[in-house]
């Protein structure tokens, strides 16, 4: 079975989200049998590279809130990332693009090492002091610490073009699919879930998605056959 979700860098409840499918993933008696790809999906597309705020300021602009509306947001947010084991600082991180981390995402992907970036970059952004917006070189740095070849990750980033149609298909999906937020969970594209719902909710969608997935059914005939025990001889 397939899982996808799609997901983005600078949205919290995808790193709250991640952990608690994570945590009805574990103890799902078929975990060995799923299958977990992460997709694409900017909340701001097009945003310009230098483009970069403090999250509190966003915050109050984009959705008009007034500055202890979004401070007590981040609280709360804090407050449900803590419950998951998660650090995440509730004061000073900054806001901007993401598109140069999906494309590295994606090299990744092929690579192998998806994952571990994709762990770094979300406890980079949420739980450390130095900003991973607009600075290569701290990108560059999660990269290596996830395994992959720096001088490469460096000429994908060089490369505007490298991996953006990638991204740009992840989130044409998104849209095929009807997903309107992140994060966005598709079971075998036939089940979804969106946002980062309560790990019992993850728990009910994968035992749903298993249990509906087609059965073989097998047409019995009178045929020859290789088996554990070994191959039938045709006799004369």
């Amino acid at each position: 079975m397939r899982v996808e979700i799609w997901s983005d860098i600078a949205c919290p409840w995808c790193y709250v989200g991640k952990a608690r499918f994570e945590k009805a993933l574990g103890e799902f008696p078929h975990r060995d049998d799923v299958e977990v790809v992460h997709r694409s999906f900017e909340l701001d597309p097009g945003r310009a590279k230098d483009d970069i705020q403090p999250v509190l300021s966003m915050l109050t602009k984009k959705y008009g809130m007034s500055q202890a509306q979004a401070e007590a947001g981040e609280d709360n947010l804090g407050a449900q990332a803590a419950a998951e084991g998660l650090p995440y600082r509730t004061r000073g991180r900054d806001h901007g693009g993401t598109l140069d981390m999906h494309r590295l995402l994606h090299f990744a992907r092929e690579k192998g090492r998806q994952v571990e970036l994709l762990d770094l970059l979300y406890k980079a952004n949420f739980a450390e002091e130095r900003s991973v917006f607009g600075d290569d070189e701290r990108l560059l740095e999660l990269a290596g610490a996830a395994g992959l070849d720096t001088d490469a990750a460096r000429a994908v980033l060089a490369d505007p073009d490298a991996y953006a149609a990638e991204v740009r298909e992840d989130q044409r999906e998104a849209a095929e699919l009807g997903a309107r937020g992140v994060p966005f969970f598709v079971l075998d594209r036939t089940y979804g879930v969106s946002g980062a719902q309560p790990a019992e909710v993850f728990t009910q969608a994968l035992t749903q998605a298993w249990d509906a997935r087609p059965q073989l059914k097998i047409v019995e005939g009178e045929a020859e056959a290789c088996g554990p025990d070994g191959c039938a001889v045709p006799q004369p």
